[in-house]
């Protein structure tokens, strides 16, 4: 499966351990994929900042690369605050490409999720289970 990963732009400088580590160990986002099938990176790009401006044009080149899913990371789920964005992304991802998108990328950190959980934003992120995985994997996400 070829995967393109779109990060929010607070996070531009991001090195993307998280979501690699996450890829190889198929947890967070990447738990829906069988261990024994091929995962390939095909793109990383930040979203270019409020209000996403690349999210119109990254996936092309994305889908040029072989991209059958687009992952948009978690840092989109968790950042201060959670992307406003993101379902539109999504929508507009999935219309004009064609592609699939899903939420996420490396399980939520512990750190964030014991804030989050007394936030507004919870009522949707407790919908994302392969995220919230358990609290020993979110710990080693901090």
């Amino acid at each position: 499966m070829k995967i393109g990963i779109i990060i929010c732009d607070r996070y531009r400088s991001c090195g993307g351990g998280k979501c690699f580590r996450a890829m190889r160990d198929r947890v967070g986002g990447f738990a829906r994929y069988p261990s024994d099938e091929p995962l390939e990176i095909v793109g990383y790009s930040s979203c270019n900042g409020c209000p996403g401006g690349n999210v119109e044009y990254v996936p092309e080149e994305m889908v040029k690369n072989g991209a059958k899913v687009i992952h948009l990371a978690t840092g989109l789920v968790v950042g201060y605050p959670p992307c406003p964005r993101q379902n539109y992304f999504e929508q507009y991802i999935e219309e004009k490409f064609c592609l699939p998108v899903v939420i996420g990328t490396h399980p939520i950190p512990q750190k964030y999720y014991l804030v989050h959980k007394t936030l507004p934003s919870w009522e949707a992120m407790k919908k994302m289970e392969d995220l919230l995985a358990t609290e020993e994997i979110r710990k080693a996400y901090d």
